[in-house]
């Protein structure tokens, strides 16, 4: 089975030099620091990686591995989602980013993969716009309905407004952005930490969303679109639950989380999900330091295969 939200054919990039990014720490609530040597930490990163990968394939997801050695000293690197996507119909974009070292995390032989292995059609590159201070960090700052064509997007230094209504243009999604914060009242720094869109389900912290207008119209589009809606608590975000992907695999759709995320879940949420998805819990609790999760691990790749 494949979906049209679901992909079955991902990139992932595997990490030599992971560490939690001191230029991303202001203003992503969600890094700690791991308590352990940069070379502990960094080898665990990438055992993690590893073992996700092939509980990835085992399910029956193409994974398309590339490795960085850490000479560009990226250190969110595993985090590929955030510059670049891909759309059906043969399109890609690039993003600016909002730190320097995350805009060396882009990489010609990704680009290079998807047009040799799939159709594409055109690439849009957004990233010059880095010299006006511009940023739209992929499907970190935006979560993409690819059927309804909506860019949920919540506002924030990594997603400039006028750079994402240049997007929605070119791509065809309505932009629907609203202001987030946790329990703390920070700001949430990427769309995706809080929602993740199934093709039946959506997991979504709704009292995060600060406006209530705005929250009662995210709500009732994601239930217009036939989900059903999972409200999940400010606890449960912490934990990572709303940054999940669901993909396609040999026996159906899945649900890609972090073990820690599944652990956050309530049974009757879990029941939702698994009306029409397996969930598929991935333990990486030495990445999640780094202030992302499973969703942030993963490029899902909408395009045909040539």
């Amino acid at each position: 089975m494949n979906s049209l939200q679901s992909p079955s054919a991902v990139v992932m990039v595997r990490p030599h030099a992971f560490a939690s990014n001191p230029e991303t720490r202001d203003d992503n609530a969600f890094q700690t620091l791991a308590n352990r040597s940069a070379k502990a930490t960094s080898t665990a990163a990438r055992d993690e990686h590893d073992r996700a990968v092939e509980q990835l394939r085992a399910a029956g997801v193409t994974v398309h591995v590339f490795d960085d050695h850490g000479t560009q000293d990226t250190p969110d690197s595993v985090f590929p989602n955030n510059w670049f996507s891909t759309h059906p119909g043969g399109h890609v974009a690039i993003y600016p980013m909002f730190v320097p070292s995350r805009r060396r995390e882009r990489r010609s032989d990704v680009i290079e993969l998807l047009k040799q292995e799939y159709r594409v059609q055109d690439v849009i590159d957004y990233s010059g716009l880095e010299q006006d201070n511009l940023a739209l960090e992929g499907t970190g700052a935006m979560v993409l309905d690819h059927v309804g064509r909506i860019a949920y997007t919540v506002k924030s230094n990594r997603a400039d407004p006028v750079l994402l209504e240049r997007f929605c243009t070119h791509f065809n999604y309505e932009p629907i952005a609203f202001e987030a914060r946790d329990a703390e009242g920070r700001d949430v720094y990427h769309t995706n930490v809080l929602m993740g869109i199934g093709t039946h389900y959506a997991l979504i912290c709704l009292n995060m969303i600060t406006d209530l207008d705005r929250r009662a119209t995210v709500r009732a589009r994601l239930e217009e679109s036939g989900r059903t809606v999972i409200d999940l608590s400010h606890e449960q975000i912490a934990d990572f639950a709303g940054n999940a992907i669901e993909l396609s695999g040999n026996n159906g759709l899945v649900l890609a989380l972090s073990s820690r995320a599944l652990d956050a879940l309530t049974p009757q949420q879990i029941e939702v999900i698994k009306a029409s998805a397996t969930t598929l819990p991935l333990t990486i609790p030495t990445i999640e330091t780094a202030g992302g999760s499973v969703r942030c691990m993963i490029a899902g790749i909408h395009l045909s295969r040539r």
